[in-house]
């Protein structure tokens, strides 16, 4: 076997357990985080077939005969810097810590390094990282991990999403708090107000305590009131419903008395990828929503993209006001080619 051969076997080798242990987190995830959160690891498992990405490794090792691991630097990098440069578009940016991800993945498995799962801490602990990938995310046991906090992120990233979900304390892109902290120190995350506190004093931990008990007895109050009626004074029934994002977020909807869903909004679907959704994938997150709201009301806002929120495959006129101009139903009723109304309508 040549060089080359010996070094693509290496690679497809790293391919293959990459994508078992990824297929591990994901099942993992869906159990305890919802199908809708464990979705990112649906991606990282794509990005590891993805011809594009592999083949590019594959090349760089026939044509510039360069190691597996150098190609998968080369390779990788192109991919975080080409994410990195959409400064118009934070969704799209932090999409770069998804390549990083699988790219340490595939790289450990290369080089026949083992690294320790988030999982296996059983103390507890505050968490201070540069960043923490969403496999890291996934993987924190929530009995010991009080908090977590990075110097890159946002909230769109998927560890800020999964700690909301999980219930963890987050703080993320603070910049700096890798160079300030040390192992061992006393730290408290306010993930409500995005503050670190390293090396808090005595006043402040009081302080925090009490903010932290009135936090849990707010909670344990409203949990009251979850099964009450919604009416006024003068006895009118009001309905009460909720926002959502995606298909996962109907379980606080339900939890917590919800009626109904004020307004679904579906950009989730179309964020994040290279390609419009396809009509199924598309039905089959309205048909779960509308199986857990169990007849009650859901009001499906259609495609809302324009202004702030651009996608790179479907460009769209410049406008004066885009906010009051070509977006959701207008978009949808002139665009054919875009299956969101019939979805809807189906």
């Amino acid at each position: 076997m040549s060089d080359k051969e010996a070094e693509k076997k290496k690679l497809n080798d790293a391919l293959e357990v990459s994508k078992k242990e990824l297929t591990s987190i994901k099942e993992t995830a869906e159990r305890e985080l919802g199908k809708d959160k464990a979705e990112v690891f649906a991606a990282h498992l794509m990005f590891l077939s993805d011809p594009e990405f592999v083949g590019q490794i594959t090349s760089k090792i026939d044509d510039e005969s360069l190691s597996a691991e150098a190609a998968l630097d080369d390779v990788s990098s192109f991919f975080i810097q080409m994410f990195e440069s959409m400064k118009d578009n934070d969704y799209m940016r932090e999409r770069a810590a998804d390549v990083r991800d699988v790219s340490k993945r595939l790289l450990a498995h290369l080089l026949g390094v083992s690294f320790t799962s988030p999982a296996s801490i059983t103390e507890e602990t505050v968490i201070i990282a540069e960043d923490l990938t969403p496999s890291d995310t996934a993987q924190l046991n929530r009995k010991y991990v009080k908090g977590f906090a990075t110097d890159i992120g946002g909230r769109t990233s998927h560890s800020a999403i999964m700690s909301r979900s999980m219930e963890i304390p987050a703080v993320v892109g603070t910049k700096t708090v890798m160079a300030q902290a040390k192992e061992g120190q006393l730290a408290i995350i306010d993930g409500l107000n995005g503050q670190v506190i390293l090396d808090p004093s005595e006043e402040e931990v009081a302080a925090y305590k009490a903010k932290q008990a009135a936090y849990k007895e707010q909670q344990a109050e409203w949990k009251k009131l979850v099964s009450e009626p919604t009416k006024t004074a003068d006895d009118a029934h009001v309905i009460l419903g909720a926002n959502i994002g995606n298909p996962g977020d109907v379980e606080g909807v339900v939890n917590n008395g919800g009626e109904a869903v004020g307004l679904y909004r579906t950009e989730f679907l179309y964020m994040g990828r290279d390609k419009l959704p396809t009509e199924d994938e598309q039905f089959d997150a309205y048909k779960e929503v509308l199986e857990k709201m169990e007849n009650k009301p859901v009001v499906i806002r259609t495609l809302d993209i324009g202004g702030d929120k651009k996608l790179s495959y479907l460009p769209l006129p410049e406008e004066m006001n885009p906010f009051l101009g070509f977006r959701a139903i207008r978009l949808c009723l002139e665009r054919q080619d875009i299956s969101a109304l019939s979805c809807v309508l189906c």
